[in-house]
């Protein structure tokens, strides 16, 4: 087949298009299947987001966050009071009456602390005392609870005749999977708006320290340069929360190291070190489960079990952030505008779809996705840890589908233009050479020509007797029809033989077995001549049923010869891309054509096999021969081992 690499070369392009399309790793790839996967990915997940179905995961990630930073020391501006189940037996009695609590406010103010905290509802007298507790409450440096409510929980009045400023309203915010993640700071009952009881006592502390607030143009709080921006309903990996009132993301501390606690026993009994007081913030509430003061943080999902936090410690962190923040510089949380997010999203996005249209090997490809993968999550926790929250969800799957739809894309271009290659080899070429072949195209396409190879091969070389005189005897539409059939059931047996076709030669055929596979280990070398040998014999067996075929439509018999031989040859493009043939070349070839055309006279069968010592060399005794000894050959020198193939041997 003179022809074969020059169709080849020429169909592949028409059929197909230029080598840009076939080769997206190229520099010059036409990018715009890229660009669109990369559009649709992004505006596909930005219409999820935005429903809130990557919330979830996105506060998942958040918590695994939290948990995976190092743990802050305990706030030394603070003291928690806790009333544990040990108080409660103590005591006797729950709740604790008002002498109880009135004698615990008393001897904490008498260690002068800045503020005192009461995160307990006391708006009834819980006898005796209410008239000793009625006292305490007088206290400037007191501050009690109010309840807010909701459709949960009714609302809760403060104790009576006590100033505004120093009531403060204990509400906790959870988000839909009943974790707390953020401190609402102020909010409306409808009559007004109302003060937390976190500010109320980090303000006390602030004013005591002579640091002034105010009010920005954005109505948002300023206290010492540091501004509480408020949380927006989509800020961070948010996107659907209920952001009413003033609400800012809560920086948990440590789960359980938030500040130094002691007893409320010890506070009775008058255990407390003053110094532990002395000039502090203290905070009295319930610790005891059994009376369910207890919520769900980020640090509540562990390998370990569930561990809740009391509403006081959870009071306390977010006392604890606005006064690290003023004091201590510690940033709150901060986060990018919704425009940045897209475009952080829409980046990763490009980077997958970069990712799987310039790699091509699968390990590759699964190795770098996860390296990227991981090199996003680290610079998402490095902002993390600099107090920045930005989506990693979102973006992460941009990345991972977007690679999915390239590598979809490139699979589906490619399987089918290897079908038309499958189709334009298929009748020459076995399927393992056909795809040896489309993997070799970079070259064809790129250059017009496969690179030469120097490899080992076996070569098969056919001829029929006599054709010259049944071609004087028959019309030539009848010799084309009649050798069409003989040269088909040769490509038929090549080709299921794992050979190649190199060229048709009239009546004769150059079949090679090892081509354009190299075939590098004497195993493979000795399956290509076993193939070789094993295509021979299957042709010469379909010989006499043809000749038959042939007789009984009174058309001329055929006997052909066979020379194969196992050496060395040259592969590769011969010609120019007008003209292109994928050449054989090398004394291998000329020693096959010389086995076929030897001793003529000698030609007893329907097909004369011959082969050289150096095809036997690797037949491992499978086939029967017949040795004719060391023969010449015409051009040669020496003398070659020449045997006769007769057959496979019975197993």
């Amino acid at each position: 087949m003179p022809q074969f690499f020059q169709q080849f070369y020429h169909k592949l392009k028409d059929r197909v298009g230029s080598w840009q399309n076939l080769t997206p790793s190229f520099p010059l790839a036409d990018l715009k299947p890229l660009i669109i996967s990369c559009i649709a990915v992004t505006g596909t997940l930005l219409g999820v987001r935005h429903l809130g179905w990557l919330q979830p995961l996105e506060l998942n990630v958040f918590d695994v966050m939290v948990r995976s930073r190092p743990d802050a020391t305990a706030d030394p501006r603070l003291l928690v009071v806790t009333i544990t189940e040990q108080d409660i037996n103590t005591i006797g009695k729950w709740p604790i009456s008002d002498r109880t609590l009135a004698k615990a406010i008393a001897e904490i103010a008498r260690l002068e602390p800045t503020a005192i905290g009461i995160d307990l509802i006391r708006n009834t007298p819980y006898e005796p005392g209410n008239a000793e507790l009625v006292t305490q409450w007088k206290n400037p440096k007191v501050f009690p609870i109010t309840l807010i409510g909701n459709s949960h929980k009714d609302p809760a009045p403060p104790p009576p005749n006590i100033p505004e400023k120093r009531i403060g309203f204990n509400d906790i915010v959870v988000d839909p999977d009943n974790i707390v993640r953020r401190n609402l700071m102020f909010a409306s009952n409808g009559k007004g708006t109302l003060t937390s009881f976190s500010m109320r006592l980090a303000f006390a502390y602030l004013d005591h320290k002579k640091i002034d607030s105010k009010l920005t143009e954005k109505q948002e709080i300023q206290a010492n340069n540091v501004v509480f921006s408020k949380l927006r309903s989509d800020s961070g990996g948010y996107q659907n929360i209920d952001n009413l009132g003033y609400q800012v993301l809560l920086n948990y501390r440590s789960a359980e190291n938030i500040a130094k606690s002691v007893t409320l026993t010890e506070v009775l009994e008058g255990k407390v070190d003053p110094k532990l007081v002395k000039d502090k913030i203290v905070l009295i509430g319930v610790t005891a489960l059994s009376l369910k003061d207890i919520f769900s943080t980020p640090y509540s999902a562990t390998a370990t079990g569930n561990r809740p936090m009391a509403g006081v410690f959870i009071h306390a962190t977010a006392t604890s952030q606005i006064l690290s923040a003023v004091l201590d510089g510690k940033g709150l949380f901060w986060y990018w505008d919704e425009w940045q997010e897209i475009l952080w999203i829409a980046i990763w996005s490009a980077v997958g779809g970069c990712l799987a249209w310039r790699v091509e090997k699968s390990v590759i490809l699964i190795s770098s996705a996860i390296g990227t993968c991981a090199s996003l999550f680290g610079f998402t926790f490095f902002l993390f840890t600099q107090q920045g929250w930005i989506p990693l969800i979102a973006p992460g799957l941009a990345l991972l589908i977007t690679a999915g739809v390239v590598v979809t894309y490139e699979y589906q271009e490619s399987r089918q233009q290897q079908e038309i290659v499958m189709k334009l080899l298929g009748q020459q070429t076995s399927p393992a050479i056909a795809n040896a072949l489309w993997k070799e195209r970079v070259h064809l396409l790129e250059s017009g020509l496969l690179p030469g190879k120097k490899l080992t091969a076996t070569i098969v070389l056919t001829d029929l007797q006599g054709f010259s005189t049944i071609s004087e005897k028959l019309p030539p539409e009848v010799v084309m029809s009649w050798l069409n059939e003989y040269l088909s059931v040769m490509a038929e047996e090549v080709q299921a033989h794992q050979g190649v076709i190199n060229k048709f030669t009239g009546d004769g055929m150059l079949a090679v077995f090892g081509v354009p596979i190299p075939r590098t280990t004497p195993a493979e070398i000795a399956e290509d001549a076993r193939l070789a040998v094993s295509c021979a014999l299957a042709i010469s067996a379909r010989l006499p049923q043809m000749n038959q075929n042939w007789c009984d439509r009174n058309l001329p018999a055929a006997k052909m010869r066979v020379g194969i031989f196992t050496g060395p040859i040259m592969v590769g493009s011969l010609g120019g891309t007008t003209r292109l043939e994928y050449g054989v070349i090398g004394d291998s070839v000329n020693i096959a054509s010389r086995l076929e055309s030897c001793e003529k006279d000698r030609h007893e069968d329907t097909c004369r096999i011959l082969i050289a010592e150096e095809t036997l060399l690797h037949l491992a005794d499978k086939f029967e021969v017949e040795s004719w000894g060391a023969l010449p050959l015409k051009g040669r020198e020496e003398k070659v081992n020449v045997y006769r193939i007769l057959g496979m041997k019975n197993k």
